[in-house]
């Protein structure tokens, strides 16, 4: 087996298949690249059973082979080369000679055999959407997923297509996170749970460009996200997501409209004063033209009065500071909306098209 290859395009690979990698494994096979040199290309392929990627990166090949490496080494040797061109070896006894300029790195490489290959499954359904849009609605949905691995449907981001509609929805139990876009046809109606491991890993890898595509293919265990010369697979996660639509309001007694910028500052300025042990609430007394904003905590306390146009009643209530903060920064109006039932009630804020939607459980004050 021998190819040369750029040094550059061969890390971006690298970087790409490296997000099926697992750290710590009992399995060596898993901290391994598989490494294929064919035609005008290799391919890398890593697999952590849960998430496997293929990439393609291309390549002069002089001889076809196959091999397995550890991953993590030929990260390290690559990206330390002192010269464009990357040259890769192996022999029949898969000892691996990876050399540019004068700097060369051997290295004991492992038969194929053992493996997993990326399982060959067939997908039912398929969507096309931008790389950029569902890059931005894994952004703007991923932070309230659960961390709590005893419910392990909620470590996952539910995607629900229905005509020509695509929703995603995240939710801790304590917030919900949901996004809409529309889709460029009609589609048969979808509802998966994707693990949020795997969306978060995809989105570092995809284009910021709006022009650049990514087909989804969904089968009953599997989802595939192919784009570019990378092919994904994931697992899906079995189970019923709850009934976000059963935690949806459209009635409320309080609207407010705020600047964000200015709400932004505010509200990110109030959470200097949480420490971890602090479960105070920030205050927010709502009158005409006033938002009032209060915290105390048990070394200090702030309060800020902003202003807002406010219709309905007014209202004081409590709520979590880092996780308005949370939707702050991912929401991108210049003014935001708040809509309140009562004190007792979630606090939501959405856009009038509600292609965001946003749910925050209150506090008692």
């Amino acid at each position: 087996m021998k190819f040369s290859c750029m040094r550059d395009q061969f890390n971006t690979g690298i970087n790409i298949a490296m997000k099926a990698i697992l750290g710590r494994t009992t399995m060596p096979t898993l901290e391994c690249f598989l490494i294929e040199a064919s035609g005008d290309h290799i391919k890398l392929t890593s697999n952590d059973m849960q998430l496997g990627i293929e990439t393609m990166i291309p390549a002069d090949v002089d001889e076809e082979g196959i091999i397995l490496m550890n991953a993590k080494d030929l990260s390290g040797y690559v990206s330390r080369m002192p010269e464009d061109t990357v040259v890769f070896e192996a022999d029949a006894n898969n000892t691996i000679l990876i050399h540019s300029g004068s700097r060369r790195f051997e290295h004991q490489g492992m038969p194929d055999e053992d493996f997993p290959r990326l399982p060959d499954i067939s997908f039912d359904q398929k969507i096309t959407i931008s790389q950029f849009s569902l890059k931005e609605m894994i952004r703007q949905t991923i932070f309230s997923i659960s961390s709590k691995e005893n419910n392990k449907i909620l470590t996952g981001e539910l995607f629900e297509i229905q005509g020509d509609e695509l929703r995603i929805a995240s939710l801790d139990l304590i917030r919900v996170s949901i996004r809409k876009i529309k889709l460029d046809q009609q589609y048969d109606k979808i509802k998966v749970v994707i693990p949020g491991k795997t969306l978060s890993e995809i989105s570092k890898v995809m284009s910021n460009d709006a022009d650049d595509m990514v087909d989804i293919s969904f089968s009953k265990n599997h989802v595939k996200f192919e784009f570019g010369d990378t092919v994904m697979i994931s697992r899906l996660i079995e189970g019923n997501f709850f009934n976000i639509d059963q935690m949806l309001k459209n009635n409320y007694e309080t609207k407010v409209k705020v600047n964000k910028s200015v709400f932004f500052g505010c509200i990110e300025s109030s959470t200097l004063l949480i420490r971890e042990t602090d479960k105070n609430p920030v205050i927010f007394t709502m009158t005409d033209d006033e938002m009032k904003v209060e915290i105390k905590s048990s070394h200090s306390s702030m309060n800020e009065e902003i202003p807002i146009q406010k219709e309905g009643k007014d209202l004081r209530i409590g709520l979590n500071p880092k996780y308005i903060v949370d939707v702050l920064r991912v929401v991108d109006d210049e003014e935001i909306s708040l809509f309140f039932f009562n004190a007792n009630s979630p606090c939501f804020i959405k856009n009038e098209e509600e292609s965001y939607i946003y749910l925050i459980l209150p506090i008692n004050i």
